[in-house]
């Protein structure tokens, strides 16, 4: 072996840099990642039967008794955001 091939490698300033970017890179990712913070579905007998965007604007249209709003969003699809209770879907 010859001395060059002996030299260890130590990072540079550049390397460094990069490092701090990738990092923080992943870092943001998996924040960004976590679970939305909504209002599930309340679990009483009324939510119990819905199951799709036309049964929930019954109630939370703009002419229903709890109307959605201003700000919420218009995707129609609200379970993707709003959870269920996990024992619906068991018999209970």
């Amino acid at each position: 072996m010859t001395e060059q091939q002996k030299l260890k490698w130590s990072p540079g300033k550049r390397d460094l840099l990069f490092l701090g970017i990738v990092a923080a890179v992943v870092l943001i990712l998996v924040l960004g990642s976590s679970e939305r913070k909504t209002k599930p579905v309340p679990n009483d007998e009324t939510h119990r039967t819905v199951t799709s965007r036309d049964s929930c604007m019954v109630c939370h249209g703009s002419d229903g008794v709890s109307p959605q709003p201003k700000e919420h969003i218009k995707g129609g699809q609200c379970f993707q955001c709003h959870r269920q209770p996990k024992e619906w879907g068991k018999g209970k």
